[in-house]
């Protein structure tokens, strides 16, 4: 496919490509231990592939200097690095079949995250795909953080493909609302959620999918 009718994959990577779940849950709660907050595992949950400073600021205060924001994000961070050097790091069930049958049939692919710049490449490094995505759209490279559409918006018109022919991969509520706003077809992987709406089509895991179901999805989102 070509020119206008090219399609794209746009990736979420935390809960949706890789399951880096635990290794965030760890940096968060040794991190906010040291500020002296006491993080329960539901809250984790509730804030999981939010951007830091959104974290943050509902946790410790709408207040929190910018600087302190820097400080503690940075050292959650190089925590979570840490992590997942000792602990390594696996594409979720089916991820790696999409990804492939994707680059098979020259389908440009984009990851779209809340996540630090150098959190996505260590990850995509620990999984021996360094060059698979075509365009890396990270937390330094937006003003608004999902559920605002600004990531994937920037990651079609990087990718040179209409929104119209992209189509998100998300785990969480937030991702699958910028999709939407952003007006491109999307599909709920229920890793990280009990329950997800808003989607296209909602999945317990990519396995239960195809890159011609993932085609489909996309033409029948724009007959609508």
């Amino acid at each position: 496919m070509k020119g206008n009718s090219m399609l794209a994959i746009i990736w979420d990577m935390d809960g949706t490509m890789v399951d880096t779940r635990e290794a965030h849950w760890l940096a968060w709660k040794k991190i906010l231990a040291d500020e002296k907050y006491d993080l329960t595992w539901e809250t984790f949950l509730k804030t999981f592939g939010q951007r830091n400073d959104t974290i943050l600021r509902s946790l410790l205060g709408v207040s929190l200097p910018d600087a302190e924001i820097v400080r503690i994000g940075d050292t959650k961070e190089e925590a979570f690095r840490e992590v997942l050097k000792g602990e390594g790091v696996k594409l979720l069930p089916g991820a790696g079949q999409i990804i492939d049958q994707a680059e098979t049939n020259g389908w440009p692919q984009a990851v779209v995250s809340s996540a630090p710049r150098m959190n996505i490449t260590a990850i995509l490094e620990a999984l021996n795909r360094p060059d698979t995505f075509t365009v890396l759209i990270c937390a330094e490279d937006v003003s608004q953080g999902k559920p605002h559409p600004e990531g994937c918006i920037t990651a079609s018109r990087k990718l040179g493909v209409s929104p119209k022919n992209c189509i998100v991969l998300e785990d969480a509520p937030a991702g699958l609302t910028a999709a939407r706003r952003a007006g491109m077809a999307c599909v709920g992987v229920l890793s990280t959620h009990d329950h997800l709406s808003n989607a296209d089509r909602v999945v317990n895991t990519l396995e239960e999918i195809t890159l011609t179901d993932l085609e489909a999805l996309v033409h029948e989102h724009k007959a609508f």
